[in-house]
């Protein structure tokens, strides 16, 4: 069987792998032990991600002609690729996490949603929350305003049913307030004639004593 058949099938996986997918990062293993390894591949797997060594000139033929033929630079040395589907950041994530307490993982280089970062782009894309923990915070900081309208809006019907309770006790005491007032003046109303009467009396007498 020719060498090419036997590569065929390797390269037709490796085509599949990154066909569709949002990020693929190559990564130098070597130096890990038996132990981070198992460590990597099980958190790289829990996070959605697919995690495989390949030879260089394997992936050489299957990234070309992709939107990952850029990664072709850094094959050099002994190389594995993460490869995501979903999350476009959680390949550099994880392996950026891990590698800080295993040094001897290094991230070469990596293609997020079409664009090629190199090593220090991809640090940079290992900062960027997941789209679960942006849509949380989203969700969070869109709650947060309604919460707070929420809370004032119930101040101030606690305050203002207060005050509309004081209203109503001043607008039902001044009704009160304005009887009596009036039954003063009227009261006044009456004592004046009867005051007036007893004076024109009082002159008819003098008038009469002048008389006789």
């Amino acid at each position: 069987m020719a060498k090419v058949e036997l590569k065929q099938p390797v390269v037709q996986e490796i085509s599949e792998n990154v066909k569709d997918a949002q990020s693929v990062v190559v990564v130098d293993y070597r130096g890990l032990t038996v132990a981070e390894d198992t460590q990597l591949r099980r958190e790289l797997r829990e996070a959605g991600v697919t995690y495989k060594v390949y030879k260089n000139t394997m992936m050489n033929f299957a990234f070309k002609d992709t939107d990952f033929e850029s990664l072709s630079d850094v094959l050099e040395g002994p190389s594995a690729i993460a490869i995501s589907k979903e999350d476009a950041t959680a390949p550099a994530r994880v392996l950026a996490k891990f590698a800080k307490n295993a040094p001897a993982l290094e991230i070469k280089a990596g293609v997020v949603e079409g664009t090629y970062y190199d090593a220090d782009g991809m640090k940079a894309i290992a900062s960027v929350p997941s789209r679960e923990e942006l849509l949380s915070k989203l969700l969070g900081s869109i709650q947060s305003p309604i919460a707070n309208f929420a809370r004032v809006l119930k101040q101030i019907a606690e305050n203002g049913g207060a005050a509309d309770a004081s209203a109503d006790d001043a607008k039902a005491e001044a009704p009160a307030e304005e009887a009596k007032e009036e039954a003063k003046v009227e009261e006044a109303k009456e004592e004046a004639p009867a005051e007036a009467t007893e004076e024109a009396k009082a002159e008819a007498t003098e008038e009469a004593k002048d008389a006789e």
